[in-house]
């Protein structure tokens, strides 16, 4: 199993990235996924998770209405669009994918099995 993200990146508050999860080694459609944040000195977070079929959403309270969790299974990738970015978003964001095949989106990391290496983004003027 492989998890890899990519696009992250230094952007001014305000701005927009849009983060990519390519997965492998696994039926992607099978299983829910996630993203997860981390910023120096604080515990890794959750930011959003979406179903394996992609119609069930799951955001934390500091990001709704901003930042937007997908996934195309054709292409076994999962993205998180982000946009008004603060600087309170900058973190280390990582992908993950659920234990369980056909689990809800989950909140906890303990319901996440495999996880990638992580992206920087950066907000910051």
């Amino acid at each position: 199993v492989q998890l890899v993200e990519s696009g992250g990146g230094l952007v001014q508050p305000g701005g927009s990235l849009r983060l990519s999860c390519l997965a492998s080694g696994f039926t992607f459609s099978s299983y829910a996924m996630g993203w997860f944040r981390q910023a120096p000195g604080k515990e890794r977070e959750f930011v959003a998770a979406i179903s394996w079929g992609g119609s069930t959403t799951n955001y934390a309270d500091s990001v709704k209405g901003r930042l937007t969790i997908s996934r195309d299974n054709a292409k076994n990738t999962m993205y998180l669009q982000m946009n008004s970015l603060k600087s309170e978003d900058t973190a280390v964001y990582y992908c993950a994918s659920a234990v369980q095949s056909h689990a809800l989106p989950a909140r906890r990391i303990a319901e996440y099995k495999y996880w990638g290496q992580g992206t920087q983004v950066t907000v910051s003027s």
